[in-house]
Formats: structure tokens, C-alpha cells, sequence
């Protein structure tokens, strides 16, 4: 558990985190992408400012080292082009359609991506001047800027989930040692109790052998008492299970201990007006403790034959899915709401309120529960209008689920 919630508490800070340098990353990302095309579209005013004169230079010529041309395109269709060495101005054609396409853009200013030119265009009395600067450079600009920041991203990241996880080992130190003293708590308050309620359970035996009890009371006494170490039992069973989360290593025969509590629970059923149904896969066997899946089996089924609408059957199964063996008890009767759904597993938890106080604690599925944890496997609840089932499932292999 405390494992769970360490890994929980990195996982909303590197979530924030992530979300924080996403955005600031971003943020520089774009403002630079920013200045360097206000940059860009800054030179190509200027260049618009001068005319377009470049003194004696003529377009393809040597000298000038201005990375950028201007066309000017005049009233009566005649068009002038001039710039540095930086572009070739030689090939006209290719020229009229690149100025052709800045023409044809409503914005005064963009950037022609098939010809990766940056344009500035100034409409006059006399014609149209329009500046052209290679944006290829400013796209590499970019691009190797966006490269860094990724790098740089995920190096902090990285830093900052080693960071994380340092600081989430203090901040559940506390709840670890909560949880540790309530588990010793637990421990020792359900190991000490079961002293005094053997006496009490003895002594009503005793007075009721003497027929010391002409009204009943020493019959409730140790109905009640009965009750009590049933509760003392299952909560020093949890806690047992939690002090020791890893279950015993033995071959276990997963098909004959699902026959077995077939046998066991068919009479229980037939009483409760149930057919208990099954269908069990030979030769299913892992390695792990063949008294707690026991347990676990009769939980399930016990819990199954309380919760089955009357008259309908109750469905067992395993079943072999590849390195898993899974065995699942089914029981027809009113869905379970979403809600309830996911407090099933919770140490007294009802699903249904008004079975309080009847027989049972609602620690059977919390006990079911770890000790399919502790066999490393999984129980899950599923509920919808045609049943309810109580799916198990184990690793064949005693890896991890």
C-alpha cells in the first residue's frame, strides 16, 4: 500500500511538472519563434523603406551581402528586381512566380513555404514593392531550437523524477509509520481478544451444561461470543496477511481445491434454494499457499450464495489463459452500482446497507482480496444487469500480474 502511494504521489508531481515545463517551454519556444520572424519581417520593412535601391548593383551581382531582394512591381507591369549574391536572380520565370504568389496573398507580409521566402509587400501610387529574405535559415533556426528544448525537457524531467521520488520517500514516511502502528495495532488488539472471549465462550458452556440458564441468556451470551471470535479471526487473519504479503511455497492443484469447494458449498446452495453450478479445467496447479486459496475459493462462493437473487444458479469456473489461471464465481441478482463497485474490497464495506448487522463483517472479499495480492495476482468485481462475478486471477508462473 505505502508502495502504491509513493508511486502515486510521483506520478501527480511529475504530471504537474510535466504540464509546467510543457508550457513554459513552449512558451519560450513560440516568443522566440516570435522575435525572430518580427526580426526578419524588420529587415524586409527596412529594405521597403530604402525603395529597393541597392546603388549600382544590378540582380546576380557581386558586392552586395543583404540577404534579400526586392521586386518592384510598377503600374504599367513593368517589374524590377535587385539584390545581393545571396539569391540567384537569374531564372525570370521562376522570379514572376514568386512574385506573382506574393501578389495573390492578401496579408502584406507572410511567408511563401513552397519557395522558403519570407515576403513584406507596400502598396504605392506608382506600384507595388515587395521584399523577399530566404527563410530556410529561419526554419533551421527553429527547428534546432525546438530540438534543444526537447533534450533539455527531457533531461529535466528525468532529474526532476529522481527529485520526486526522493521527496515522496518523505513525505509518506509519516503515513508509513501510521499505517505500520494501526497494522500492529490491529495485530496485537485481535491476538489479545481472543484470550478473554475463549474464557467467556467456555464459561457460557460451562453454566450451560450445569442448566444454569432457565431464560435464554447464556445462549446469547455465546451466540454472541461465537460472533465476536468469528470478527477476531477474520481481522487477525488481515493483518497476518499484510505483515506477511508473500504466500507459501508449495505446489498447489488449483482443479482438485475448485472441486473441493464445489463439494463443500453444494449443500450450502441447495439449502439457499441455488443449483451451483461448474466447469473446471484439468491439470490448472501454481505454486503458493493451497490453505489461504481455500479461503479465498470459499469467500467467493459464500459471499456469491448470500447475494444471488432467489432461485437462480451460481456459476464456478477455471479456466487456463496462458501464464494465468483464472477462476471466476458468478452470481445473477441486481447490479452493483459503479459507485459501490470500487469499495467492495474496503475492510467492513456493505454493498448492500441493509444486510448491517446480519452474519458476516464485510471482511470476506478484503481477506479474498489479499490474499490474492499476496499469491501475486489479482481479484476483480464486474457487475452489470445480466450478474455479478467475482473474477481470480493467478499467475501460473508466480510472476507478477
Amino acid at each position: 500500500m505505502i508502495r502504491a502511494l509513493r508511486w502515486k504521489v510521483v506520478a501527480m508531481f511529475m504530471a504537474l511538472i510535466t504540464v509546467v515545463l510543457a508550457v513554459v517551454l513552449t512558451g519560450v519556444y513560440f516568443s522566440s519563434r516570435r522575435a525572430v520572424a518580427d526580426n526578419a519581417t524588420h529587415t524586409l520593412t527596412q529594405a521597403l523603406d530604402s525603395g529597393g535601391h541597392f546603388g549600382p548593383q544590378r540582380p546576380g551581382s557581386q558586392g552586395g551581402n543583404a540577404p534579400y531582394f526586392v521586386a518592384d512591381v510598377r503600374s504599367d507591369g513593368t517589374v524590377v528586381v535587385s539584390g545581393s549574391d545571396y539569391f540567384d536572380l537569374d531564372d525570370e520565370e521562376e522570379l514572376l512566380e514568386i512574385i506573382n504568389a506574393a501578389l495573390e496573398r492578401r496579408e502584406d507580409g507572410g511567408v511563401l513555404e513552397e519557395y522558403s521566402l519570407r515576403y513584406q509587400k507596400h502598396a504605392g501610387e506608382l506600384g507595388t514593392l515587395i521584399a523577399f529574405a530566404d527563410s530556410s535559415l529561419e526554419t533551421e533556426t527553429m527547428r534546432s531550437m525546438a530540438v534543444n528544448l526537447l533534450l533539455g525537457g527531457v533531461a529535466a524531467l528525468l532529474a526532476l523524477f529522481v527529485c520526486s521520488y526522493l521527496l515522496s520517500g518523505v513525505i509518506t514516511r509519516p503515513v508509513a509509520r501510521a499505517w505500520e502502528s494501526q497494522k500492529r495495532f490491529l495485530s496485537d488488539a485481535s491476538h489479545e481478544l481472543k484470550t478473554p472471549l475463549t474464557v467467556i465462550l467456555s464459561s457460557a458452556e460451562l453454566l450451560r451444561a450445569k442448566g444454569n440458564d432457565p431464560d435464554g441468556y447464556v445462549d446469547n451470551i455465546a451466540a454472541e461470543g461465537a460472533r465476536m471470535k468469528s470478527l477476531v479471526d477474520s481481522m487477525l487473519t488481515l493483518s497476518r496477511l499484510e505483515y506477511l504479503p508473500t504466500a507459501k511455497k508449495e505446489t498447489v492443484d488449483l482443479t482438485d481445491l475448485a472441486e473441493e469447494a464445489v463439494m463443500r458449498f453444494q449443500p450450502v446452495a441447495f439449502e439457499a434454494g441455488h443449483e451451483l453450478n461448474d466447469a473446471i479445467a484439468e491439470g490448472v496447479a501454481l505454486t503458493g499457499d493451497r490453505e489461504k486459496l481455500t479461503q479465498a475459493a470459499g469467500v467467493l462462493l459464500d459471499n456469491a450464495i448470500k447475494y444471488a437473487a432467489p432461485g437462480t444458479p451460481i456459476g464456478l469456473t477455471l479456466e487456463k489463459a496462458g501464464s494465468k489461471a483464472v477462476f471466476t464465481v458468478e452470481n445473477q441478482g441486481e447490479a452493483i452500482p459503479p459507485e459501490k463497485l470500487a469499495h467492495l474490497f474496503d475492510r467492513f464495506y456493505r454493498a448492500d446497507e441493509s444486510r448491517t448487522g446480519a452474519e458476516g463483517f464485510g471482511l470476506g472479499l478484503s481477506i479474498a482480496q489479499a490474499i490474492a495480492q499476496a499469491h501475486r495476482g489479482q481479484l476483480r468485481c464486474e457487475s452489470d444487469n445480466r450478474s455479478t462475478r467475482f473474477i481470480l486471477t493467478l499467475p501460473l508462473n508466480g510472476k507478477k500480474e
